[in-house]
């Protein structure tokens, strides 16, 4: 009698590839930002769409405020129209993201979104910045 693990059989290695590849054309997570931030290498628009008060209370370092009712075709187009855009917001508890991810795609925008957001950048132990600065000043 097999275990309640294997009771179900596992995928195919080639469906278990193709469903992950799908998965990571969708998100991307904390450690994979900050290395690339730490790098240099930022070919991504990072986005905090959470309130301005909590962005101005902390954030991620070289993220811009915007929350997901502000994004508008004329706001977007500020960015050149094959822009990469990484969205996050509170955490896992949060739907800020998904709906900042729907928003984007609905205006025809590439978008992932930051598993774990705020809580997965603290848990990761990388360092937060607070500031002023948002992008409806």
């Amino acid at each position: 009698m097999p275990s309640f693990v294997a009771e179900i059989a596992a995928a195919s290695p080639e469906v278990t590839a193709s469903y992950y590849a799908r998965k990571l054309a969708f998100e991307t997570d904390c450690w994979d930002v900050h290395a690339s931030l730490a790098a240099g290498h930022c070919d991504f628009v990072l986005l905090d769409v959470r309130s301005p008060a909590h962005y101005s209370t902390s954030h991620v370092p070289g993220a811009i405020n915007l929350p997901h009712g502000k994004m508008t075709t004329h706001r977007m187009s500020e960015w050149p129209a094959d822009t990469l855009f990484v969205v996050y917001c509170a955490g896992p508890h949060c739907n800020g993201t998904d709906k900042a991810a729907l928003r984007l795609a609905r205006l025809g925008l590439q978008v992932k979104v930051m598993i774990g957001g705020m809580t997965g950048w603290a848990d990761e132990g990388f360092a937060f910045e607070g500031s002023p600065a948002s992008a409806d000043a």
